[in-house]
C-alpha cells in the first residue's frame, strides 16, 4: 500500500452554507487518516478560520453568472475554463481519491476537472432543493447526498439521505442539558445565517421589548446583525433596557445555542441541523428570495415534529414574533417537548455517515486504529 495517505478535494462556494458542512467532513476525514484539501474562492476563504490547521487551503478562479455587468458576465467562461485547468494540472500532479462539491460557483472547476478525469466523485446538497451548480451536476457524479429530506431531485438522479454534517463544536454540544424558560435569567440567540439578517434586526428587537416587563427583565440576547445594523440594533436593546450582546458574526454559535432557552433564526440548511443535534426551541423566519424557496422547505422536518414556529416573512410582525416567543418562554412544558421534538430530527451522524460514503467510493476502509486499508472495496 505504501505509506501515501489517500486525499480528499472539497470544492465549497462562498457562503457558510457551503463551509459549515465541509468543515464537518474535513474533521472527520483527518481523524480517518485521509489528507483533505478545500478547493474555494476568495469569500469561501473567509470562512475557513476555524478549518483544521491540516486542511490545505486552495483559492480558485471563479465567476457566477448571477452578479456583475454585462463584461463581468462575459468573462465568467474564461474565469471558469482558467480555474479547471488550474484544478487538473493540481490533480494531476497530486491525484485525488475522491472529489465532493459542496455547491456554489467555486465547487465548479474542482468538479469539472474530477469529471473530465473520471475520478470518483459526490455532490452534498445542504438544501431540500437544489442550488444551480449541483443541478448541473447532479447526473455527474457517482452519489448525490442529500441534506435535507426528501429533496427535490432531477429526474433519473437518486438521492441518500445523510442529513447535514454539523461541526465538531456542535456534535460536542448534541443534545446538550436545557434549562426550560421561568422565572429566572434566560437567554435568546438571534441569527441570520452567515451575513445577518436584515428583517429578523428590524422586527425582533422591538418584539422582544414588548414582551411582558417582567420577562424582559430576566432576558439576555445574542443577536447577529450585519455591519450597517449592529450600531442601531444595539443601541436599540440599549434603549429599551435589554441586555443584548450585538456583533456581525459570532464564532461561538454552539455555545450561545446550548446556553439558549430559545433560538430565532433564519432556516439556512446549517443553521436547521445545528438547533436539531443541539436540540433547542426555534422560531424560523425563511429567508423568501432564497433558490426555490429553500429555506421553507429546510424548516420542514422541524415544524412537522413541533420543534419549531415557522413565521413565513410575508406574516413576520412585531406582533406575530412576540406572541411566538411569548408561547415558547411561558411554557416550560412546551419548551421542554420542542426540545425533545427537535432532537429525534437532529443527526449528528451526518458527517460519520459523509465520510463512510467517500471511503466507499474510494474502496477504503478505515481500520480500528484510525488508519486506512486501501483496496477493500474492490
Amino acid at each position: 500500500m505504501g505509506e501515501r495517505k489517500p486525499l480528499l478535494v472539497m470544492a465549497a462556494g462562498g457562503t457558510g452554507g457551503h463551509m459549515f458542512p465541509a468543515q464537518a467532513l474535513a474533521e472527520i476525514m483527518l481523524a480517518r487518516g485521509w489528507r483533505v484539501k478545500l478547493s474555494t474562492d476568495q469569500r469561501g476563504a473567509r470562512y475557513t478560520g476555524a478549518f483544521p490547521e491540516a486542511v490545505e487551503i486552495e483559492t480558485v478562479a471563479s465567476a457566477t453568472f448571477d452578479r456583475g455587468g454585462v463584461l463581468a458576465k462575459a468573462l465568467v467562461p474564461f474565469r471558469l475554463a482558467s480555474g479547471v485547468v488550474s484544478a487538473m494540472i493540481g490533480m494531476r500532479r497530486d491525484r485525488p481519491d475522491v472529489v465532493v462539491g459542496f455547491g456554489g460557483y467555486p465547487s465548479v472547476p474542482a468538479l469539472t476537472a474530477a469529471w473530465l478525469m473520471k475520478l470518483p466523485r459526490m455532490i452534498h446538497e445542504q438544501n431540500g432543493v437544489l442550488g444551480k451548480v449541483n443541478t448541473w451536476f447532479a447526473s455527474k457524479v457517482d452519489v448525490m447526498a442529500c441534506g435535507t429530506w426528501p429533496t427535490d431531485l432531477p429526474e433519473g438522479v437518486e438521492g441518500i439521505h445523510t442529513g447535514n454534517p454539523v461541526r465538531l463544536t456542535v456534535r460536542e454540544r448534541a443534545g446538550a442539558g436545557y434549562i426550560a424558560p421561568g422565572p429566572y435569567p434566560m437567554s435568546i440567540l438571534v441569527i441570520g445565517g452567515s451575513q445577518g439578517a436584515r428583517a429578523l434586526s428590524d422586527i425582533v428587537p422591538p418584539a422582544i421589548a414588548a414582551l411582558p416587563l417582567e420577562m424582559v427583565g430576566n432576558l439576555r440576547v445574542s443577536h447577529q446583525a450585519r455591519d450597517e445594523d449592529e450600531l442601531r440594533v444595539a443601541t436599540y436593546y440599549a434603549e429599551h433596557g435589554l441586555d443584548a450582546d450585538v456583533q456581525p458574526f459570532f464564532h461561538d454559535v454552539p455555545a450561545r445555542m446550548s446556553e439558549a432557552q430559545l433560538v430565532i433564526s433564519r432556516s439556512g440548511a446549517s443553521s436547521v441541523a445545528d438547533i436539531a443535534v443541539i436540540g433547542r426551541p426555534s422560531i424560523l423566519i425563511p429567508y423568501p428570495h432564497a433558490t426555490g424557496d429553500h429555506q421553507m422547505a429546510n424548516a420542514q422536518a422541524l415544524v412537522d415534529a413541533g420543534a419549531a414556529i415557522r413565521i413565513p416573512e410575508t406574516k413576520l410582525t412585531i406582533e406575530t414574533v412576540t406572541e411566538a416567543i411569548q408561547a415558547v418562554l411561558s411554557n416550560e412544558q412546551g419548551a421542554i417537548r420542542m426540545v425533545q421534538a427537535a432532537l429525534r430530527v437532529g443527526k449528528p451522524e451526518a458527517a460519520d455517515h459523509l465520510a463512510a460514503l467517500v471511503e466507499e467510493l474510494a474502496g477504503i476502509t478505515t481500520n480500528d486504529e484510525g488508519t486506512v486499508d486501501e483496496g477493500l472495496g474492490d
